[in-house]
C-alpha cells in the first residue's frame, strides 16, 4: 500500500495560530486513512522528549518532526534539521545548513494570493503575469528540493500553477493540508511507494524522489495530482 502522509500540519504545541490539539491530530489522521503526519510548526521543532512520548502514544502512526521556516524568500518546510539555527531566515543559509545536516527542503504554498488582483497592487507592484516557465526561474526554487504543489489553504488555480512550475523545473511536488484545526487534515497528502517506519527512512525516500502529491483520500478516491485531476469547477 505504501505510506500516505500529510506533509504540512500545525498544532497548539508549537503554533500560536493553530487550534489543533496533537491528540486530535493523531486520532483524526488515522480515521481518515493517513499512515503518517509531518508536524511543521513555525520556526521550531518539538522537544525530542515530548516528541518521543507522543510517538509512544500512537505507535501505528509515523510522526515526523519538521518545521516551517520563515525565510527572506517565503516559507520553507524543512525535515531533517536537528534544531533551529540562527541565520536560516536567509534562504541561502538554510540551504547550507540543510546540506550539512542532510535535511530536505520544500517551498510552501509558493503562489498563494498571486492571482488575487489586489495582492500586488497593495504592495505597489505590478500584477503577477509570469508564465510557469518564467516563474520557474525565481530564486527561491534554486534553494529547495521540492515544491508544495497541493496546499489546503490555496485555491485550485494556485495549486495547479505550482504544479506547472514544478514540472518546468523538473522538481518533485508534495501535498499537505496546512491544517490548523481538525478540518482539512488529509485533504492533500504525499504518497510513498513503500511502507515507511521511521523519520530517517522518510527522509531517505524524499531524497530518492520516490513519492508523489495526492488528493481524494477523504473521498475514498486517492489519486495522483495532475493538471486535470482536480474537479473541473475548482480549477479556474
Amino acid at each position: 500500500m505504501g505510506t500516505i502522509i500529510d506533509m504540512h500540519i500545525h498544532t497548539t504545541r508549537g503554533a500560536s495560530d493553530s487550534g489543533l490539539d496533537p491528540n486530535d491530530l493523531a486520532r483524526e489522521a488515522k480515521k481518515r486513512g493517513l499512515t503518517a503526519v509531518h508536524i511543521t510548526e513555525h520556526d521550531r521543532l518539538w522537544d525530542r522528549y515530548v516528541l518521543q512520548e507522543f510517538r509512544d502514544q500512537y505507535p501505528d502512526l509515523l510522526i515526523a518532526n519538521g518545521m516551517e521556516v520563515s525565510t527572506d524568500m517565503g516559507h520553507i518546510l524543512a525535515l531533517g534539521l536537528k534544531e533551529y539555527v540562527g541565520g536560516i531566515r536567509h534562504c541561502e543559509e538554510l540551504r547550507r545548513v540543510a546540506d550539512e545536516q542532510g535535511a530536505f527542503l520544500i517551498v510552501a504554498h509558493p503562489f498563494r494570493h498571486f492571482f488575487d488582483p489586489v495582492y500586488f497592487t497593495r504592495q505597489g507592484k505590478e500584477p503577477f503575469t509570469l508564465t510557469p516557465e518564467q516563474a520557474a526561474k525565481l530564486p527561491v526554487f534554486q534553494f529547495v528540493d521540492a515544491i508544495e504543489v497541493l496546499n489546503g489553504a490555496n485555491t485550485a488555480r494556485e495549486n495547479i500553477y505550482a504544479l506547472k512550475v514544478a514540472q518546468a523545473i523538473g522538481k518533485p511536488g508534495t501535498g499537505g493540508s496546512d491544517a490548523h484545526s481538525t478540518q482539512g487534515i488529509g485533504t492533500y497528502c504525499v504518497v510513498f511507494e513503500k511502507d515507511i517506519e521511521s523519520q530517517e527512512e522518510l527522509l531517505a525516500e524524499l531524497h530518492a524522489g520516490r513519492f508523489h502529491a495526492g488528493h481524494g483520500l477523504l473521498d475514498g478516491n486517492l489519486q495522483r495530482f495532475t493538471e486535470t485531476s482536480l474537479p473541473a469547477d475548482a480549477s479556474s
